[in-house]
């Protein structure tokens, strides 16, 4: 702004000002503000700001003033097919019918004015758009006499007609394109393809153009790959052990999935006598990972790495990820180690965090151990290949479990609520195909590391707030009330009993999980509570979590993987090696904790988005070879235009509300569809369905009633 005349733009707004809801033409503006201090180059900028800013907009009889004309400037947050939202300066969003767009886009700043609303929300129309903030777009290539288009992907249902012809494409494509023309509708609006992913029909090119449009960087830089390659190089030495609590004589191993490789954590157990030893014992990322490297400069703009299907894009370079700072076996490795000790309630009376060396014993494997923990009454049951892999480390694993199994009862105890949201297994085959979608089971090994990752992030915050140093906490806030008030009326009208209650505790949503549990209905709830409750993030403040019941909480266990681990890494380093006083931790780590916690807590809602986003393509890529086939089902969910309904491996398809058999259906509010007054068709309910259409670029599923 500073080559903008002030003088100018002060007089431009007063003369519209003095007009009040007219408008005034551009010469008889200009008229009116020129002279000596104004020229016409003064002007054109002056206006150009003011109509980017959203102050002025100009209509067919000249300029007017928004804000006298109850207008008012926004963000285009999101577009969907027939509808979109804007974004006000208040973080409120407005529903906006499609009609009414004007062709904006995601990202461009627009005028708008509230219009009468169809229902309780309010709704808006786009009068003008001030500041173009969108450019490209993926969708699907396709041809008509001759000329090509691009189907959109998310933000209209009109083809998008391609103005320069790109070499080497064909019909499905799926493409990146590039808006080169702007106009009233989306279909007046005119692009260019810059890439091909593949075909739209296959999931992994479809994948492709989710990861390019949420600006996920699949590569490393060349700087980075540097710095990864020279740290792969290296070997332990004296000097790296010197000082470190030598633990490789322990019995430690790792427990993880059967393809995991970037192995970051370690366990140990011993019964004492009065109580319990835990460790859990984390590669030291931050050794090799120094502060405002090439290699710590990528990872804070990662945040986190990407795992969706049989893919992964890691926070760090596999060569650290996969090699150096991975516990392989019978490898000496350097690690942070969190040694507790408990008593034997389970509660945790000491821990420390040491820097050490450590050999893990075997890499474990989930389903490995838990057939061990099957044979727990009978181990010559133990197949015979486990039992030898495991030798003289059975008995850990039987501790390992004792121990977990009181850490889930005091849990429970704190009154936490367990929710089940099953997670979906995919089968990717050489093709790069999906060719099997399962519920992923979780059994007791699982649990094990859970519980004992739990106490150690809980033991590395207490560390920090009690040594009153920056740091970056997990934290869950208390849930809003009004979503809570939107629970217990869906609830309420379920005849689900709960407890009265006028402040929400965690326990209170737990005895509602607990009311439904092994139902038909439990599905339904569990996802209603995950929905009332806030999302869990990443703060500089000690501000608790609601869900866990607990006053401390912080992510201490996946510095291979987590940004925000591999920041607490470097602070709990200078406190407990170092030695460093707290009074310079604050001045070294206080800006940097509290970037580290807004950085990672956005990047952890990219990734979210992006692994979601992936997988619902794979899992519609898998049911395109299920089309006409049958299923049982429950209704996940009603909404005004249909039904969602999920299948027991996790799938979710929709059901719209023009395909139901049987006459006109209206839509409760709430959890049901009517016909003649009646509720015929209920979240929870039973029912089989026919699978008729697949989008894989755009991860949908149609279903029919059966």
């Amino acid at each position: 702004m500073a080559d903008i005349s002030q003088i100018c733009i002060a007089r431009i707004l007063n003369v519209m000002e003095q007009c009040g809801k007219k408008a005034i033409s551009d010469k008889a503006l200009y008229g009116k503000v020129k002279g000596k201090k104004v020229t016409l180059p003064d002007y054109k900028k002056a206006v150009s700001w003011l109509k980017e800013r959203g102050d002025i907009v100009e209509i067919k009889q000249g300029y007017i003033l928004t804000k006298a004309n109850g207008m008012f400037t926004a963000e285009v947050a999101r577009i969907n097919k027939t509808f979109g939202f804007i974004k006000c300066e208040d973080g409120t969003e407005i529903f906006v019918p499609g009609k009414f767009l004007k062709g904006a886009m995601p990202g461009d700043t627009v005028v708008c004015r509230l219009i009468p609303p169809r229902g309780d929300s309010p709704e808006a129309e786009v009068t003008a758009i001030a500041k173009e903030g969108f450019s490209e777009f993926t969708g699907t290539a396709e041809k008509s006499e001759g000329q090509w288009y691009v189907r959109p992907d998310s933000f209209c249902k009109d083809l998008i007609a391609v103005s320069e012809k790109y070499h080497d494409i064909k019909e499905g494509d799926k493409v990146l394109a590039t808006i080169t023309k702007r106009g009233e509708r989306h279909a007046d609006h005119r692009c260019k393809i810059s890439a091909v992913f593949g075909s739209s029909d296959k999931a992994y090119s479809s994948a492709l153009a989710v990861l390019y449009m949420n600006d996920v960087e699949t590569e490393f830089p060349i700087a980075v790959q540097d710095e990864a390659r020279h740290i792969s190089g290296m070997k332990i030495t004296d000097k790296d052990i010197y000082g470190r609590l030598d633990l490789r004589d322990k019995i430690i191993f790792t427990i993880d999935g059967a393809d995991t490789k970037d192995i970051d954590d370690a366990v140990s157990v011993e019964k004492t006598e009065n109580g319990w030893k835990l460790g859990v014992h984390i590669a030291d990322v931050s050794h090799y990972v120094k502060p405002n490297s090439e290699l710590d400069k990528d990872a804070f703009l990662r945040g986190t790495s990407i795992y969706y299907a049989n893919k992964v894009i890691p926070m760090l370079p596999k060569e650290l990820s996969n090699g150096i700072c991975s516990l392989n076996p019978n490898e000496d490795r350097l690690a942070f180690s969190c040694l507790m000790e408990l008593d034997e309630d389970g509660k945790l009376t000491k821990y420390k965090f040491s820097k050490t060396v450590i050999r893990s014993r075997v890499k474990g494997v989930y389903s490995e151990i838990n057939k061990i923990l099957d044979c727990r009454d009978d181990v010559s049951k133990i197949p015979a290949d486990i039992a030898e892999k495991y030798a003289g480390l059975t008995d850990t694993i039987f501790l390992m479990q004792q121990l977990a199994e009181i850490l889930t009862a005091n849990k429970l105890k704190r009154g936490a609520p367990q929710i089940d949201t099953p997670e979906c297994k995919l089968t990717i085959d050489e093709n790069e195909v999906c060719t099997d979608v399962q519920k992923r089971e979780r059994g007791r090994a699982e649990l094990i590391i859970e519980e004992f990752m739990l106490s150690a992030n809980e033991a590395a915050a207490k560390t920090a707030r009690e040594n009153n140093i920056p740091f970056v906490y997990r934290v869950h806030e208390n849930p809003a009330p009004e979503k809570i008030t939107e629970l217990l009326e869906v609830i309420d009208r379920l005849n689900i009993p709960h407890p009265n209650f006028s402040s929400v505790k965690p326990a209170h949503l737990a005895q509602i999980l607990d009311s439904v549990r092994d139902t038909e209905l439990s599905p339904v709830i569990n996802n209603m509570v995950l929905r009332s409750m806030a999302k869990a993030k990443y703060s500089d403040e000690p501000l608790g979590h609601f869900g866990l019941v607990l006053k401390d909480y912080a992510h201490f266990t996946s510095p291979i993987r987590r940004y925000p681990d591999l920041a607490i890494h470097r602070i709990l380093t200078d406190l407990c090696y170092n030695k460093m006083p707290p009074a310079v931790i604050a001045k070294r780590y206080g800006k940097f904790a509290a970037n580290a916690s807004l950085q990672s807590s956005e990047c952890e809602l990219t990734a979210m988005r992006v692994e979601r986003d992936c997988e619902d393509c794979y899992i519609a890529e898998y049911m395109s070879s299920h089309l006409g086939e049958e299923f049982e089902g429950n209704i996940s969910g009603i909404t005004d235009y249909g039904m969602y309904v999920e299948l027991p491996n996790t799938v979710e398809g929709l059901v719209k509300i023009e395909t139901l058999p049987d006459g006109t259906y209206e839509y409760d509010g709430h959890f049901s569809l009517t016909r003649d007054g009646k509720a015929v068709y209920s979240v929870g309910q039973n029912v089989r369905v026919k699978c008729v259409k697949t989008d894989v670029s755009g991860g949908k599923i149609d279903f029919v009633i059966a």
